[in-house]
């Protein structure tokens, strides 16, 4: 007997061994769709599983260092200080970068790709294809502007047939809250339990039919459900505030003058919608009646009142946080020409003193996280020839340039590659519930992207810019600081030198 059991513990120690290593596979909140190709030649442009990447700048979440990551099978398996040091492995392929930055990939927690139903807008290919050009190796997937929008569990496996093979980079997704699932708690509990990471509403029209606004009465209804299964709730935080003053300027100032748009979605919209949210978070705090849930304020604009609220709010202890987008970093309104309806987006961007104010808070950290609010469309309804303001589709299509973007205007500010790396990658991963991603750490996925912040490159015919249409976004002309050499995406080198993996073996992230 003794014999016996001494032949099969062998055995019984593999089968543990395996069974933790499953289990370890992802970590975080995330279901692995085993119809997604996770490796092979054609997702990859690096022949290799085993490898180190080597440079004399190494983004860590202890400061950067000089030294080489070790990866395996997708993982970072170990980092070693000391430059051209490999540890015991010195047959492995070594990358090395020299002063090129190795960082986290990027994680865009607000994009719009627009598919089922307007791949004419965007796409699953065209725009994780461009995240990956931008060094963006997770998204989350907003619920609008598809078609259907993703309001139950139904509308997200179309989300999820969509995304099939389709993904260059890990895509997670948001669902909506909108009245109809506020008021019927069964519908908005499906959707949650088929995966997504949390849900989205508007407190003023949306633009899109099958994405009505919310009330606050709404918003009311459905936190206690986010509260029970943890997931966050993110708001386009605007209350219409229509005044005599603000319709007569819609009713007679000029379309093509961005003022006019400018006045029509004044602060004080942000500020309302924001002052009945935080009336509400106070119950999110530790012991309250809605602890688990958070409300997640979405591309604030307003730095002043609005951004008063949510300060307070915080120094309570409500479970509340808050992006910007680079669009609102990058302009003003002072420098926006008329007729130019390549800058329309709400909230809208607001003056030089404003965008000062913004880089304050996010430098003192009062701004959580960033995220670009992706926003394509058609050029027609655009309509940049007529120019009219008023009647243009509002949303900035800048998904690949996120990072050149905030470094580029950023350095003026003093903005610190630990600082981008905490805005890009750590807090949104922490926010998604991420718990695999958003930094250089053993364990974590080998999610990376290796860029110079010293060369700078111009956005014309000649970049080669992998946005569907290139035209619609308002950053071409500029010039930048901070080219994407390489992306790896659970250590797929899937973009470098202008070209991307033949295949698309993004992963696509559920909640559990």
């Amino acid at each position: 007997m003794e014999r016996l059991l001494w032949r099969i513990l062998p055995l019984l120690a593999l089968l543990v061994s395996f069974v933790i290593f499953f289990n370890m596979q992802d970590s975080y909140r995330a279901e692995v769709s085993p119809l997604i190709k996770l490796s092979g030649d054609e997702c990859s442009l690096l022949p290799h599983r085993h490898y180190w990447i080597s440079s004399k700048r190494i983004v860590t979440p202890q400061g950067i260092i000089s030294g080489s990551v070790e990866i395996n099978e997708g993982k970072i398996v170990s980092i070693v200080e000391g430059y051209s040091k490999q540890g015991n492995s010195m047959h492995e392929e070594v990358i090395d970068y020299g002063e090129a930055v190795v960082m986290p990939g990027l994680i865009d927690v607000h994009v719009h790709l627009d598919e089922p139903g307007r791949t004419e807008w965007e796409g699953f290919v065209t725009g994780t294809r461009a995240a990956a050009a931008g060094g963006v190796t997770t998204v989350v997937d907003m619920p609008l502007n598809n078609h259907p929008t993703t309001v139950s569990k139904e509308t997200l496996k179309l989300k999820l047939e969509a995304a099939e093979n389709e993904i260059h980079v890990d895509v997670g997704f948001w669902g909506g809250l909108i009245p109809e699932n506020a008021l019927n708690t069964s519908i908005l509990e499906g959707l949650l339990s088929a995966g997504v990471l949390g849900v989205k509403s508007f407190m003023c029209p949306s633009g899109i039919n099958d994405f009505p606004m919310v009330t606050i009465d709404h918003i009311k209804e459905g936190l206690p459900v986010l509260a029970k299964y943890r997931r966050p709730l993110l708001v386009h935080s605007e209350i219409q505030q229509d005044s005599k003053n603000h319709l007569e300027l819609k009713d007679n100032g000029d379309p093509r003058a961005y003022s006019t748009y400018l006045n029509t979605r004044p602060p004080s919209w942000e500020e309302a919608a924001i002052k009945e949210l935080v009336g509400v978070t106070k119950d999110t705090i530790i012991g309250g009646p809605l602890e688990g849930a958070h409300v997640h304020i979405v591309h604030l604009s307003d730095s002043s009142a609005s951004l008063d609220l949510i300060k307070e709010a915080k120094s309570r202890g409500d479970s509340i946080s808050v992006e910007t987008c680079p669009h609102y970093l990058a302009f003003s309104s002072e420098e926006i020409p008329d007729g130019d309806t390549r800058f329309k987006c709400s909230p809208p961007i607001r003056d030089a003193f404003n965008k000062e104010k913004l880089w304050e808070a996010i430098l003192e950290g009062h701004i959580d996280l960033l995220s670009s609010d992706h926003s394509p469309t058609v050029p027609e309804l655009k309509l940049l020839e007529e120019g009219d303001f008023l009647k243009a589709w509002g949303g900035i299509s800048s998904l690949q340039f996120d990072l050149p973007i905030t470094w580029s205007y950023g350095k003026k500010y003093g903005i610190t590659l630990e600082q981008l790396s905490l805005l890009w990658s750590k807090k949104p991963a922490a926010f998604a519930g991420l718990e695999s991603k958003g930094a250089i750490a053993v364990g974590n996925h080998a999610d990376i992207v290796v860029w110079h912040p010293e060369v700078e490159f111009d956005l014309d015919d000649n970049y080669p810019v992998f946005l569907k249409h290139p035209s619609l976004s308002a950053y071409m002309g500029r010039r930048l600081s901070g080219k994407v050499l390489d992306t790896f995406v659970r250590g797929n080198l899937v973009f470098k030198d202008g070209k991307h993996a033949p295949a698309a073996c993004g992963v696509p992230i559920l909640a559990k």
